[in-house]
């Protein structure tokens, strides 16, 4: 795992906001998640609903709001506003968010290969 802040980042020309943790040119998969309160993200997702969740590539988690806590491999850490988390391959994690401060988090993935939405192939929309 590594732990860093928005202050932390810095911004390149090219590729993503995350380029250099995140390898790869291209966000290809995330999402915005609101967690209720003292909710535990990915209980239950491993085989046969084990309490495991892994991925072959890094993900971040950016945490947009709140507070909670972030277990890897069975060890906690404490994230809030502002922390950006990094789970390496194979780790596995799953997230807390308080009761009383609710955790809003942006999680996301890169590779070599954008979003299928965003190939050339695709259909574009005027954005105006």
């Amino acid at each position: 795992m590594i732990r860093l802040s928005l202050n932390d980042l810095r911004t390149e020309e090219t590729g993503h906001f995350l380029n250099g943790l995140l390898p790869g040119h291209y966000l290809y998969s995330g999402g915005l998640a609101f967690a209720a309160p003292g909710e535990r993200s990915h209980t239950s997702d491993g085989p046969g609903g084990k309490d495991i969740h892994v991925h072959a590539d890094r993900e971040a988690f950016v945490i947009l709001q709140g507070r909670g806590v972030m277990e890897v491999d069975g060890e906690r850490y404490e994230v809030r506003t502002g922390d950006i988390v990094i789970i390496e391959p194979g780790e596995d994690h799953h997230l807390c968010s308080s009761e009383t401060e609710p955790i809003v988090t942006l999680w996301c993935h890169a590779g070599s290969e954008c979003h299928p939405s965003q190939h050339a192939t695709a259909k574009r929309k005027d954005i105006r």
